[in-house]
């Protein structure tokens, strides 16, 4: 939900399941923030989407974080909380941005500490994206799919799947992104998000997640397969944080995932 399409989602006037906002945007009490969220609560459930929880931070979470955090969990009820697998902050400092996590048994240590201390301290089980990845570690010792899915196995959370980074991610290290959701716990997929992203070029040979465009048709393909996989119904979201458009290109977006779900129910 992007300012842009705050008076039609307060009117109720939108034809979707849920809406997802950016947890942080809403995290102060009071103000004409919050007052809107109650105003779409009243019509629609909300999904909670972190960016600085920091799950992979060494230093542990910030509890002021965690606890203005749990205060909005309360206050929404909201119908998932998630956050991505990266670290944004050491001890003093908040980088505001998703960084990568070596993927190595320290860091799956440190991430189901802090995971667990998230869930102890909100009440319920949260869900944990897969990120776009651009680069890797020498030090790595796993996939990030065996990272995801021993952490929600040593953890309880479960996953919110992003196809499209899971696109991009494939492409920018070489694999095959169907041997990525073939090694997920996909039993623990909540929610999907799909997005654009710019792709490589043979200048810039990596892609870039940007979510300022429409979904490309291999995002909807990876989409439509993934489904496939997976047997119990989740919730899938379009993601646009750039370039935001009307809402009727969303929605006839929205529209596309939608059949794509009918294809998938029938097909099993």
């Amino acid at each position: 939900m992007r300012r842009e399409h705050f008076a039609e989602f307060a009117r109720g006037a939108v034809p979707v399941d849920f809406v997802e906002v950016i947890s942080e945007n809403f995290m102060v009490d009071g103000g004409r923030q919050r007052r809107i969220l109650r105003e779409v609560r009243a019509h629609y459930p909300v999904a909670l989407h972190g960016v600085s929880l920091s799950v992979g931070s060494a230093h542990g979470l910030c509890e002021d974080h965690l606890e203005r955090l749990a205060r909005l969990v309360d206050a929404v009820d909201p119908l998932f909380v998630s956050d991505h697998l990266c670290w944004t902050r050491t001890s003093a400092h908040n980088a505001h941005d998703l960084l990568p996590l070596p993927l190595t048994r320290e860091a799956l240590d440190i991430t189901c500490r802090n995971v667990d201390r998230a869930q102890t301290a909100l009440g319920r089980a949260i869900l944990i994206e897969n990120p776009s990845s651009y680069c890797t570690f020498p030090e790595d010792e796993m996939r990030e799919w065996e990272f995801l899915s021993a952490l929600c196995y040593r953890s309880g959370c479960a996953l919110l799947l992003d196809i499209n980074n899971v696109h991009v991610t494939a492409g920018n290290h070489g694999f095959d992104p169907l041997d990525y959701l073939a090694g997920l716990p996909l039993d623990r997929v909540r929610q999907i998000h799909l997005a654009g992203h710019d792709p490589a070029t043979p200048e810039r040979e990596i892609a870039i997640d940007t979510h300022d465009r429409p979904v490309c048709d291999e995002v909807w393909d990876l989409y439509r397969r993934a489904r496939a996989m997976i047997a119990q119904e989740v919730a899938t979201m379009i993601e646009r944080d750039e370039a935001v458009p009307p809402l009727g290109e969303l929605l006839d977006e929205l529209d596309r995932a939608r059949a794509l779900c009918d294809h998938a129910a029938q097909a099993e």
